[in-house]
């Protein structure tokens, strides 16, 4: 997708920290599971599936799933995971997506919208892919993470940034675009979606004590990213 972060340089060791990391495996994941419910038979696409954990997920509780990424090495990881499991495909969501349209009942973006500068472009290729009353499940970095960690900054300009991070002991920079919440639900409800859940969770009741950072053991919910169910009318 139109994103400045370059995936295939470090998609081996984001994968393996992807599997058992507190922010993904015992925080996102489970939340994005919870708020698609009931998902057999259901025709759901998977958009920026990365190395293919959430489209594991729902191959797993009877889904459909089609999934894709623009990484050309994320991909591959989600193949060797999949196998002939999923239809797993190289698209970008800048770009026209090589879908029928109302082909899918749900599209899940976890944790890809945040990369995106433009999102009035993505949004309408997927509502275009959604069937009517079709669902979109979105998760981003919370709106608060940015003059949260850097102070002074300002809370409602739509503002590009980077953090340095660490993924399986390998050196990574991954860049953001921070937005406001009322940017992001505009830019929803423009799109044509309606907003019917906005959701800051806990993280997983199994979440392993030793994952726990010691200044939130004695709290069942920290803020890192914000979750978006939303229905194409």
């Amino acid at each position: 997708m139109l994103q400045d972060t370059d995936y295939d340089a470090f998609a081996d060791s984001y994968s393996a920290e992807n599997e058992s990391s507190l922010l993904n495996e015992y925080y996102e994941r489970p939340a994005m599971i919870g708020l698609a419910g009931d998902v057999r038979d259901r025709r759901i696409l998977d958009a920026g599936c990365g190395a293919g954990p959430l489209t594991t997920a729902l191959l797993d509780r009877g889904a459909n799933v089609t999934g894709f990424d623009s990484s050309k090495a994320m991909l591959e990881l989600a193949k060797k995971r999949n196998g002939d499991r999923a239809e797993l495909v190289a698209a970008d969501l800048g770009q026209r997506l090589p879908f029928a349209d109302d082909a899918f009942d749900d599209v899940v973006a976890s944790l890809v919208f945040h990369y995106l500068e433009d999102w009035a472009g993505p949004l309408s290729e997927i509502r275009r892919v959604l069937r009517p009353e079709g669902r979109l499940l979105v998760s981003v970095n919370h709106p608060i993470l940015f003059p949260w960690n850097n102070p002074g900054k300002d809370y409602f300009q739509v503002t590009k940034y980077s953090d340095e991070l660490t993924f399986n002991g390998e050196p990574a920079t991954l860049t953001y675009w921070h937005r406001p919440l009322h940017a992001m639900t505009d830019a929803f409800t423009r799109a044509g979606f309606q907003i019917e859940v906005i959701s800051e969770p806990p993280y997983s009741s199994d979440t392993p004590a030793d994952l726990i950072p010691p200044g939130l053991k004695e709290r069942d919910s920290f803020l890192s990213f914000i979750f978006f169910v939303l229905r194409a009318p």
